[in-house]
This record gives structure tokens, C-alpha cells and sequence, in this order.
């Protein structure tokens, strides 16, 4: 008999050992339990173990449906995907839950709580830390389940400055960036939601090395989080907090107008991202003139009109 694990070693472990207590006292074998959620036994050992890759949400909602757990497996579920991020963006991710208002400057890419399923897939598939495919589907699956708060009842005040890199780099290719870009967009609208592009003709700035992140917690503490690609830091410190604050209003005065961004946006979309069976108002205008010229050429070759219909003989 395998030896059980210890429910306190980690949320992964906690999880696996509910698991495996619902599904003895529902009788079932892990075999079993597999075939009712569409994977196989040894996946469900896995998952009892805490060993190999995370659950997924889609799984995850299956075995709290077969197993009848009342939505506990589905509550356990977020907080056993934060231990899929790194060490060091961990406490960042938890101050961002409880967030009132969250500013975050973006060098490289579409922050996470706007970004589609598509560009996260592809942007997150780059990762050196990386397993397995689907290691990459649990990281995509808990950066969406992060966005569910910007629609919530307590949805944070959320501005976003992206820097112009983050519109022209084509992250998927132009099919991702254009549902990217118009999600952009869409989510703009928002009441609590508010985007500027930082255009590259302002030249160097304070936050060249990374992405910068401010939060404000509803008691009004202030944290600061800044991040490259491999590495992150938390900042707690009033002082040093107060420091990013400074830099991340000079980004915003230095930033397009709300308005004008979003027309960058929209202009990045039609010249740089245009679907290819989509053509331009510039290559329609020309396709057209060049049909012209075609049918008057055949015209002309013809004898400038029509041929005479030949008449039936008496």
C-alpha cells in the first residue's frame, strides 16, 4: 500500500488527498474515477500523490462532479495552480487578488489579465521552466482564471501602459495578434479598465529593464512588483514603493492620451495584422483601377465596340 501523503506538505497535497478520501468513500477505484473523468487511473494516482502535472480546471470540475464534492475541489483549484508559478511571483499573485487598483507597465508583452487564450498559449509555450504540454495548459488555464476578477463584484480599478514593442511584436503570429489587439480593445470599454500605449519615439525611460506593477490593497498600502524574464521582485518598503510610483507616473504623462492609444491599437490592427483574405482600402483601390484597365485593354483589342450580331438569312 502506498504510503499517504501529508495533506499539509502543500495545496497540491491537500487536493490530492481529498481526492482520494472522496473517491474511497464513493467506493471507486482510481481506474474507475479515469474513465469517468476521461483520464487515465494512473493520472488520478498522479493527482492523490501530488506527484507529475497539476489538474487541470476542466478535470478538476469533472472529479468534483463524479466524486460529488459540493464545489470543494473547485474551490481548492485556484490556490493549488499558484504553486504552478515560480516562488517569486507568488506573494505578488496573492496582493494581486486582493487588489482595489492595480497600474502595470508592460514592456514585452499583453499583461495576463487581458490577454487571450491563443497569445498566453503561445507567449507561455516559450517558458525555459516549461515540462511538458500539459504543464503548458495548466499555467494558460491559471493565468485565465485570474482575469475572472475584472468582471467580478469587486473587480479592481485596472490601468495599463504597453509599451508600442508589446502592439508590433507578433506573439502566435498575425491571426493571435489581431484576436490579442481587439480584445485590447474590447476590454478597454470597460468602466474600470483603462489602456495607453507608450510610442517609441519617447525614447528611454525608467522602466527599460522590465515591467513595472503597482498595487494598491484596499487598505490603502501600496506594493510595488517588478519583473524581467526570468526573475521578479516584490517590494513592500513605503520608501522604495513610493520610488516605483513616481516612475510609473512619469511613464503614464509620457504615454499617449486613452484615445489616442486606442486608435494606435486600432491602426496596428488594420496595416500590421489584417487578415489575409481582408485587403486594405489602399489594395482595393488599386485592384479596382487595375480591372479597369484590364477591361479597357480587351476594349480596345476588340475594336473599341461590339461585334455586330449577325443577322439570320430570309
Amino acid at each position: 500500500m502506498a504510503k499517504a501523503i501529508d495533506p499539509q506538505a502543500s495545496i497540491a497535497a491537500l487536493f490530492g488527498t481529498r481526492v482520494r478520501k472522496l473517491r474511497e468513500a464513493a467506493g471507486l477505484t482510481q481506474t474507475e474515477v479515469g474513465a469517468r473523468t476521461h483520464v487515465v487511473g494512473s493520472r488520478i494516482t498522479q493527482i492523490e500523490r501530488a506527484t507529475g502535472a497539476k489538474p487541470t480546471l476542466e478535470l478538476t470540475r469533472a472529479l468534483d462532479r463524479e466524486l460529488v464534492a459540493d464545489d470543494l475541489l473547485i474551490d481548492l483549484w485556484p490556490y493549488v495552480y499558484r504553486e504552478a508559478y515560480p516562488d517569486w511571483s507568488q506573494a505578488f499573485i496573492a496582493y494581486s487578488a486582493r487588489a482595489a487598483v492595480i497600474r502595470e507597465y508592460s514592456s514585452h508583452a499583453v499583461p495576463g489579465l487581458l490577454q487571450t487564450p491563443e497569445y498566453a498559449r503561445a507567449l507561455l509555450s516559450m517558458g525555459h521552466s516549461l515540462r511538458d504540454a500539459e504543464h503548458l495548459e495548466e499555467r494558460v488555464a491559471a493565468r485565465l482564471d485570474r482575469q475572472v476578477r475584472l468582471t467580478g463584484p469587486d473587480r479592481p480599478e485596472l490601468w495599463i501602459i504597453l509599451d508600442e514593442a508589446v502592439l508590433r511584436r507578433p506573439v502566435g503570429g498575425s491571426a493571435v495578434m489581431r484576436g490579442q489587439l481587439k480584445k485590447l480593445l474590447r476590454m478597454a470599454e470597460e468602466p474600470n479598465i483603462t489602456v495607453q500605449v507608450l510610442p517609441f519615439d519617447q525614447g528611454a525611460h525608467g522602466a527599460l529593464a522590465g515591467s513595472l506593477t503597482v498595487l494598491v490593497l484596499p487598505d490603502g498600502i501600496q506594493v510595488a512588483y517588478t519583473e524581467g524574464a526570468h526573475h521578479g521582485q516584490l517590494t513592500e518598503e513605503p520608501e522604495e514603493v513610493e520610488r516605483f510610483v513616481l516612475t510609473y507616473d512619469h511613464l503614464r504623462a509620457m504615454a499617449l492620451p486613452p484615445l489616442m492609444s486606442l486608435e494606435l491599437i486600432r491602426s496596428v490592427l488594420e496595416v500590421d495584422y489584417r487578415g489575409s483574405r481582408v485587403p486594405s482600402r489602399s489594395d482595393r483601390r488599386r485592384l479596382a483601377q487595375q480591372q479597369l484597365q484590364q477591361r479597357g485593354g480587351r476594349q480596345l483589342r476588340a475594336g473599341g465596340g461590339r461585334i455586330p450580331r449577325r443577322r439570320p438569312g430570309p
